[in-house]
């Protein structure tokens, strides 16, 4: 037997790589910039999911957007424990003191989350003229919180008021994290109060 007998190159190697050559000049290039050419596996690409506000013939009433079961609760959230009473109000006052140690980065990033959840209302010196009520758009005058009583509240309170509103103030804990309705608090307090 010779060399030459045992090695044998495959006679299809050839057709191979112009089938591979071919295929990539065909595929792999578009006509116009924007087309995306052919999608493998697209249901990872467009999500069949319903979006958050559209319809959902699925559901008996329609919506995509659903309430928490009643008693869950997320993991990293622990629910409030205080009702939006008088009775609660003043319990939070009497339990609740503010955990973080009050600081000038503290007090900037209160000052700044007052500024986008409060300042709307309550003004930026929290005098309640805020661009809401002197615009017209909202008549009913916010409390200023430059209001001896606001200013006697112990911090507690206002942090329950931020939670779980008081009046016609809405309640704010599922718009702002508990520890930064502490740097509000913290900012109302050291800084718009000691003016």
């Amino acid at each position: 037997m010779t060399v030459k007998r045992l090695i044998k190159e495959p006679k299809s190697k050839p057709v191979f790589v112009v089938f591979a050559l071919l295929s990539i000049l065909l595929f792999s290039c578009d006509r116009t910039r924007e087309d995306k050419g052919y999608e493998y596996f697209p249901d990872m690409a467009h999500s069949p999911a319903y979006q958050t506000y559209s319809d959902n013939p699925a559901m008996e009433d329609g919506k995509t957007m659903r309430v928490p079961v009643e008693g869950t609760v997320p993991r990293h959230l622990v629910p409030y424990p205080y009702p939006d009473d008088f009775a609660g109000r003043e319990q939070a006052g009497q339990a609740l003191e503010n955990p973080l140690t009050i600081n000038e980065k503290l007090l900037a990033e209160g000052k700044e989350l007052y500024r986008v959840f409060c300042g709307n209302c309550h003004g930026e010196r929290g005098d309640g003229q805020g661009n809401l009520h002197t615009s017209g758009a909202y008549v009913i005058p916010p409390t200023s919180l430059l209001d001896p009583e606001v200013m006697e509240m112990p911090e507690g309170e206002v942090y329950h008021v931020i939670s779980a509103g008081w009046g016609v103030m809405g309640a704010h804990a599922s718009l702002i994290q508990p520890e930064d309705r502490w740097k509000i608090v913290a900012f109302i307090e050291k800084v718009l109060q000691e003016k």
